[in-house]
């Protein structure tokens, strides 16, 4: 059954990428969502994003989400092979054909057994899942078919998964061509205004990269350093920013950078702090707003924020699946 709301704008969600940190941000900030009162029109994520995003659409109660993630542990999602296998893979095979550290089949399995219903079209609103077609190099939006696989291919992340085969196509963490797509639902479903929540991480140049590659887990922070180069357009130096859509929609982007800690790959350990941080952050960013998100966010926000950015171009280019 599809929600339908009648009487207030419609407003739609956009959760980005942020590892293992972003799952456990991106369920806190949808159980502010919910407490705040607002009605969801449709969603899209990345990655972690795609997780989250895709658990709540499929029907999942927030609060069993929130409950089945306290308990998860790195094997979970996370089974690289041993030492040995490797060592073997990479001499007597000299790395042919090896493409991952870890496949993806406990992540998927987990996945199908924790979603409440199996194909895009059984969900409670448009749900849009972005990863990338290794064929092609083209970032896919997701939007028809099993959840699952999709979900699982948006978060696998190049060289520590193996990408994830799809329709005889091979498919990665869409991370590495956007952070979080608002394209995906901005102009696509009569929206009035899209919050979104990047949580994806943020380097300065100030970082210090010297203890960073010396730390546990260096490759994963050079992967880190190559994807979150760029500093999305909807973003700015305040935790929460208010734009209009560069297309024709025009559409408020609501985005909103909580500041939360660093989670070390793959640890589970600290991760509901961060869940409860980042939906208190989300509730007291949103609530100033609320009044206006509900009745004429196109008319009111802008106007009650002072903002009147308008970001360049258009949104990005994808492929529709």
């Amino acid at each position: 059954m599809k929600h339908e709301v009648s009487g207030i704008p419609r407003v739609g969600i956009v959760l980005s990428s942020g590892g293992v940190r972003g799952v456990y941000a991106h369920t806190g900030f949808m159980q502010a969502i919910q407490r705040l009162g607002l009605p969801v029109s449709a969603c899209a994520g990345c990655s972690a994003g795609a997780l989250v995003g895709g658990f709540i659409a499929s029907g999942v109660a927030i609060e069993d989400w929130a409950a089945t993630l306290a308990v998860v542990t790195s094997r979970t999602f996370w089974t690289p092979d041993s030492l040995p296998r490797f060592i073997w893979k990479m001499t007597a095979h000299r790395g042919r054909g090896y493409t991952g550290l870890s496949d993806t089949d406990a992540a998927m399995q987990f996945t199908r057994d924790h979603l409440a219903v199996n194909t895009f079209d059984q969900c409670l609103y448009p749900f849009h899942v972005l990863a990338v077609n290794l064929g092609t190099g083209r970032k896919v939006i997701f939007s028809e078919g099993e959840l699952a696989p999709r979900m699982t291919a948006s978060a696998a992340m190049p060289v520590l998964y193996r990408p994830v085969r799809i329709e005889d196509q091979y498919y990665c963490d869409g991370a590495v061509a956007d952070f979080a797509p608002a394209d995906a639902i901005c102009c696509r479903h009569g929206l009035d205004a899209v919050i979104v929540h990047h949580v994806s991480q943020s380097l300065s140049a100030h970082d210090d990269i010297d203890a960073a590659l010396e730390d546990t887990w260096a490759m994963l922070e050079i992967i880190n350093r190559l994807v979150f180069r760029e500093h999305p357009w909807y973003l700015s130096d305040d935790p929460v920013t208010f734009q209009q859509c560069p297309c024709d929609c025009g559409a408020i982007i609501i985005a909103i950078e909580p500041e939360l800690p660093t989670m070390r790959w793959p640890v589970t350990r600290g991760g509901d702090g961060i869940r409860r941080s980042a939906r208190e952050q989300a509730e007291s960013l949103l609530q100033p707003y609320m009044a206006a998100i509900l009745n004429n966010p196109r008319e009111q926000l802008l106007a009650s924020t002072g903002h009147q950015t308008h970001a360049p171009g258009r949104c990005g280019n994808h492929d529709a699946r």
